[in-house]
């Protein structure tokens, strides 16, 4: 994720806040949109119906209680019954596949794509708190998806452009930093992940006809639950959407999005030079961006929804993480995060520690001891610390509708529609 928006001057000014706010206006409807081309060449929910793709049921909650009984709690220790090796061959054996997930995004999920593809030969104190050494991640340790894998018991989503050392029999991490939803916005945009996917779908399922083990079998591809999270790199408020294959149309059934956090929080955006504080809310943050954020999430909400209407036989969960975010500042105290809105890592001490000119893994950056909490690693990404925090409650399904938790959507074949 980069800076996304530009001021200038004085953030006080009644004009440029509501610039602001058609920005992130703009940009819900941009990535709801996305979602919704997605399904352009999809059939209506009667059709689909028809030609029998209807494996989730009736929908109905027994069902879901049923598929949940089963499924790993939240914590990290647990596992669920396809977290178990098995699968991955050539797709005609009956055994559960191993979970499978697939997930598109920007830097906030990317776990070494965008150091793969450019070359990038990335330095501590990136990395430094769990893994002890950078693996790719803009952070100093896992992300929320690390711990989203860690709960079901599967290991950390490989790059899909990492040449070597890569495990795809888990799945495949598409996402890439600075990406955006909108086509050519980035190098590796939406659309691009998109395809990216389908090419490995494509060359998977045809070495198994040829009857070559492939890291993911046919029922790993059925089962997979495809995550998504992205939109925050776009600046572009018009797009054009050429997409005429999509995941809907080559089998996927599990959808989880998730919305944008509390983007006023971020000492990236509260570093902007302001004429006042007139703005800043009782902990803090901007009321501008983060009424922006919520508006994001909104729309990206109302998306779903259609979706949900339009595919009857899918699940589509959307998660409004900026609940989960904005209780990293508003309670900072009972996660014992230390400054919750300054950076760990950056330039220029408090209140913020930010400079855009002076950035983590500069020469002059400004770094906050090994053990301290922070909730922003570089003013814009999230500390190991606060990721955890967030994945522990995105994964318990309270901020999603509907409200599922992500182990469920794992080996359930009935999840509930009608959120």
């Amino acid at each position: 994720m980069t800076s996304g928006l530009v001021t200038a001057g004085g953030g006080g000014g009644g004009k440029v806040m509501s610039l602001r706010l058609q920005y992130y206006v703009v940009l819900g409807g941009v990535t709801a949109v996305v979602l919704l081309a997605c399904l352009r060449y999809t059939p209506t929910a009667a059709a689909v119906a028809a030609v029998g793709y209807g494996f989730w049921g009736n929908g109905d909650g027994a069902s879901l209680a049923a598929a949940g009984a089963a499924a790993t709690t939240v914590g990290g220790t647990g596992t669920s019954a396809a977290a178990t090796t098995g699968g991955g061959g050539a797709g005609g054996g009956r055994s559960p596949s191993r979970v499978v997930i697939f997930n598109f995004g920007d830097s906030n999920s990317d776990t070494g794509g965008m150091a793969a593809a450019m070359g990038l030969n990335i330095a501590l104190p990136e990395g430094r708190t769990y893994f002890r050494r950078p693996t790719g991640r803009i952070s100093d340790g896992r992300l929320v998806i690390d711990f989203i894998c860690e709960s079901l018991n599967t290991p950390h989503l490989s790059p899909y452009l990492k040449s070597l050392g890569s495990d795809f029999s888990n799945g495949v991490n598409f996402a890439i930093g600075g990406s955006t939803a909108t086509p050519g916005g980035s190098t590796f945009s939406l659309d691009v992940q998109l395809h990216q996917f389908l090419y490995f779908r494509t060359r998977s399922i045809e070495l198994i006809n040829q009857g070559v083990r492939t890291p993911i079998d046919r029922d790993g591809f059925r089962n997979a639950i495809y995550t998504i999270d992205i939109g925050q790199n776009d600046l572009a408020a018009y797009m054009n959407l050429p997409y005429d294959q999509a995941l809907y149309g080559h089998g996927g059934r599990k959808f989880w999005v998730h919305g944008t956090g509390a983007l006023g929080c971020l000492p990236q955006k509260l570093s902007i030079p302001r004429d006042d504080d007139s703005d800043l809310d009782g902990n803090g943050c901007l009321k501008t961006y983060n009424a922006a954020a919520r508006e994001f999430n909104a729309q990206l909400g109302a998306a779903c929804r259609r979706l949900r209407q339009r595919m009857a036989d899918a699940a589509v969960v959307f998660t409004d993480v900026y609940a989960a975010k904005y209780d990293l500042v508003a309670n900072h105290t009972l996660h014992g995060i230390e400054r919750p809105l300054m950076a760990c890592c950056g330039n220029g001490g408090p209140p913020y520690n930010y400079n855009h000119f002076k950035m983590c893994m500069s020469a002059e950056m400004e770094l906050c001891d090994m053990g301290a909490r922070f909730a922003s690693w570089d003013g814009v990404h999230y500390t190991e610390a606060a990721n955890a925090i967030v994945a522990a409650r995105v994964l318990t399904g309270e901020y999603s509708t509907p409200p599922v938790r992500f182990a469920s959507l794992v080996n359930s074949t009935a999840v509930p529609n009608d959120g």
